[in-house]
């Protein structure tokens, strides 16, 4: 599961805030409804993979 990449498709704001080596430090802003959003595709997503892994 890509967590940021569904934090951008619920429309949250993703900010690169440093790179270290190889480790990335990012922000992440939003409303509370697209805290909501995410919430709904992150379920949406492990429900999926509880389907594959059967």
């Amino acid at each position: 599961m890509d967590i940021l990449s569904l934090a951008r498709q619920s429309g949250m704001t993703i900010v690169l805030d440093a790179r270290i080596g190889r480790q990335e430090y990012h922000s992440v802003h939003s409303s509370v409804a697209a805290l909501e959003r995410f919430a709904a595709l992150v379920e949406a997503a492990r429900k999926a993979e509880a389907v594959q892994q059967r």
